[in-house]
C-alpha cells in the first residue's frame, strides 16, 4: 500500500461519510457543505476529495453536465463506511465512468439540495432547529404503499413541525401524483402518521424543476386535496434558500416561506 492509501480520515472527512449513508452521492458543492468548506478555493476543495479517493474512502465517477461539460460524484467505500460505523450502501456506478445520463443520481443530487439546506444552512428563526432527516429505503406502512424522497423535522420553540419532500424530475405521469395525493391524504386521515411519527399533523413539499411543470402538479394535486401540500422550484430553493417566501399552496397565488 502506498502513503497516500494509508491516509487518517479528519473530523471533517467522518462528517462527509456519516452524510454520504444518507445522500448516497454528492458533488464537490454538496461535500463542501456538508463539511463547512463553503469558502474554500475550488483547487483546494478538488485537492481534499482527490486525496480521499486515492485512499480508497471514495469512491468517484462522472456525470454530463447541462453546461455541455462533466463533474465528478463522490460515493462511500466499504472501507470508509466500516471507519465511520455507518451501513454500506454501494451506489453501482463503475469507478471513474462518465454518465451521460442517470435518473437516480440526478433525482439524488436533488434530494440533496433540500437535505443541506435543512441540516447545514441557517434556519431564519434563533429558537429554530432540524432534528432529524429520514430516507426511506421501502414504503413508509405495510399500511400505506407510499415512498416519500425525505422526511424531516424541525424544532421551533416548542412546536414541531413534519415535512415530507417529493422531488419531480418531470419523468412521472401525472397519474402517479393523484396515487401520491391520496396516500398522503390516508396518511393524515387514518392516523397512521400520528402512529408512525409521534405527531399530529404535516406537510407535503413537492419541488418541481420548472415553473410549468408545477402548476401540473399543483392542478392534478388540487383535485384531491387543499391540504397539506406546498409547492416550489428547485432553482427557487437554491436561489433563495429552503424557507423564504416562495412556497405557493394548492390554491391560490400568495408567496409564502415555511416558518
Amino acid at each position: 500500500m502506498t502513503g497516500t492509501s494509508l491516509r487518517t480520515p479528519t473530523p471533517k472527512d467522518f462528517e462527509l461519510f456519516g452524510a454520504l449513508s444518507m445522500t448516497r452521492v454528492v458533488d464537490r458543492h454538496h461535500a463542501c457543505a456538508i463539511t463547512g468548506r463553503a469558502d474554500v478555493s475550488i483547487s483546494t476543495s478538488n485537492a481534499w476529495l482527490l486525496k480521499l479517493v486515492a485512499a480508497g474512502l471514495l469512491k468517484r465517477f462522472f456525470i454530463a453536465t447541462e453546461s455541455g461539460g462533466v463533474k465528478a460524484l463522490y460515493s462511500l467505500t466499504q472501507r470508509s463506511a466500516a471507519l465511520a460505523g455507518v451501513p454500506f450502501r454501494p451506489v453501482l456506478r463503475k469507478t471513474d465512468s462518465v454518465l451521460i445520463s442517470d435518473q437516480f443520481v440526478q433525482h439524488q443530487l436533488a434530494i440533496n439540495d433540500l437535505f443541506i439546506q435543512v441540516k447545514y444552512r441557517a434556519l431564519p428563526l434563533e429558537d429554530a432547529e432540524a432534528i432529524r432527516w429520514i430516507r426511506f429505503t421501502g414504503p413508509i406502512s405495510n399500511r400505506i404503499p407510499l415512498i416519500p424522497d425525505g422526511y424531516f423535522e424541525l424544532r421551533v420553540g416548542t412546536d414541531v413541525h413534519s415535512m415530507f419532500c417529493e422531488v419531480d424530475r418531470g419523468t412521472e405521469a401525472q397519474k402517479a401524483w393523484t396515487k401520491k395525493a391520496c396516500f398522503y391524504l390516508e396518511l393524515a386521515l387514518s392516523g397512521e402518521f400520528e402512529h408512525l411519527f409521534r405527531g399530529k399533523r404535516f406537510r407535503v413539499l413537492v419541488v418541481a424543476l420548472s415553473e410549468r411543470r408545477l402548476a401540473q402538479i399543483r392542478k392534478t394535486v388540487c383535485q384531491e386535496t387543499q391540504k397539506l401540500f406546498w409547492f416550489t422550484t428547485l432553482n427557487a430553493i437554491n436561489r433563495d434558500g429552503m424557507f423564504a417566501a416562495h412556497w405557493v399552496r394548492p390554491v391560490g397565488d400568495n408567496k409564502l416561506s415555511l416558518l
